[in-house]
């Protein structure tokens, strides 16, 4: 079964930059498409970039378009999420899943997630 583990939130000023892991174990990542998801308090769970499945074509949310860039390390069976000119708005606990790419239909359950908190 594939299972995830989320890392590399943390708190940082507006405009700074983060770079968040998803870890899979249970199976070869390069055979599903990947997405990363946030969810900010009181708000259902936004899909903001995937990774389709051994093409690795990107989609991005509007949102964040130009900001964030999605990757894989095929190697360390992990996807990143590399986010720039971090803003208030994108405080939230981030969720990597199997998902529809493009879409974001996801599939299976949520793990722990990684907080992230943009304040000056």
């Amino acid at each position: 079964q594939l299972r995830f583990v989320e890392s590399g939130g943390a708190l940082v000023q507006p405009g700074g930059s983060l770079t968040l892991s998803c870890a899979a174990s249970g199976a070869n990542l390069v055979q599903y498409s990947i997405g990363w998801f946030r969810r900010s308090p009181g708000k259902e769970h936004e899909g903001v970039s995937c990774i389709k499945n051994y093409s690795d074509q990107t989609y991005y949310a509007d949102s964040v378009k130009g900001r964030f860039t999605i990757s894989r390390d095929n190697a360390k069976n992990t996807v990143h999420l590399q986010i720039n000119s971090l803003e208030p708005e994108d405080t939230a606990v981030y969720y990597c899943a199997e998902t529809s790419c493009p879409g974001f239909h996801p599939l299976g359950s949520w793990g722990q997630g990684t907080q992230v908190a943009v304040s000056s």
